[in-house]
């Protein structure tokens, strides 16, 4: 079996042991190659070639955004019976995908469940999204949220680290910096069904959308990996019910009101329209600003090696 191994030497939490742990113990299995990645975009060349190559393991040792990456480049030519498995060891600030799959957080214990994955060829298929010409594994969005992100990654730029702490104060300087009178997104579905006056809108290919602490955020409580995409929208953004509506969405039976949001499930395509360029975010990676961008379902794309089965 050929495994090739991407890592990012700036995730959050990445040491040289637990990249040495893994190389030793995928080493004594595998014909392994490792690639340390060094820009923006080279996690999804090297996935991509590795890909045409006919490896048959592509590991993602980073955060989401290095995962995303991964699944880009496996997915370049489309999904086909050439695409390699992908194993994850989540060393990042948050790893949504890793924890939704039900992969341990812990890169040590990952590595372990990686391990038992290969041993025993077991895995779970997964569908994921796609924006535009972008795919993504569990959340994209346009608007507020996106305007976090893009906020974060600015910081980060500025040498800040990425903590759940950051991204609060973030999210409080967005929340208040932003026009809360004058909703400017459009909702269209493939069937034609329209919906307007939207604030922002979260397009999740999987549940739970994000996580504070080891907490969950559970906007879309019914989207998994084995059917279509889910959507929450707000339509009002008055302070009480904002903080209202985010304590409700956490936990483990997270309920959403009627009046300042609503839900869409299993959906198969929707494209968001905006009155003006706004931040758009895939996988909490900061994206160009968009006008217009349709999200599809892509069913069963990727089988994700040692994940839990549904």
């Amino acid at each position: 079996m050929r495994v090739l191994v991407v890592t990012n030497p700036r995730a959050t939490a990445t040491t040289p042991r637990e990249r040495d742990v893994l190389a030793h113990a995928l080493g004594s299995v595998a014909e392994l190659d490792v690639e340390a990645t060094e820009n923006r975009g080279h996690a999804a060349a090297l996935a991509c070639r590795a890909m045409r190559n006919g490896t048959d393991l592509v590991v993602a040792m980073g955060g989401d955004g290095t995962v995303n990456e991964v699944i880009n480049g496996l997915l370049t030519d489309g999904v086909h019976d050439g695409v390699p498995a992908l194993g994850v060891v989540p060393v990042g600030s948050t790893n949504v995908f890793a924890r939704a799959v039900g992969l341990p957080n812990d890169p040590i214990e990952a590595t372990g469940a990686l391990l038992e994955g290969l041993r025993t060829d077991s895995g779970r298929v997964v569908s994921m999204g796609i924006a535009d010409d972008r795919y993504f594994c569990f959340a994209a969005g346009l608007g507020f949220d996106a305007a976090i992100v893009h906020g974060v990654e600015r910081r980060r730029r500025q040498g800040r680290k990425s903590t759940h702490v950051l991204y609060a104060r973030v999210g409080v300087r967005e929340f208040f910096a932003a026009d809360r009178r004058h909703p400017k997104l459009h909702l269209e579905l493939g069937d034609g069904t329209r919906f307007d006056d939207v604030y922002f809108a979260i397009v999740a290919n999987s549940d739970p959308w994000t996580f504070v602490g080891n907490r969950p955020l559970r906007p879309t409580p019914q989207t998994s990996f084995d059917n279509g995409l889910g959507v929450y929208a707000r339509r009002r953004m008055f302070t009480p019910g904002v903080l209202f509506s985010m304590a409700r969405l956490s936990g483990d039976n997270p309920r959403v009101g009627r009046r300042g949001a609503f839900q869409l499930h299993d959906v198969d395509s929707v494209t968001v329209v905006a009155d003006e360029p706004l931040p758009f975010q895939v996988d909490g990676d900061a994206m160009d600003l968009r006008e217009k961008v349709t999200f599809r379902s892509v069913p069963r794309a990727v089988r994700v090696l040692g994940a839990a089965p549904e």
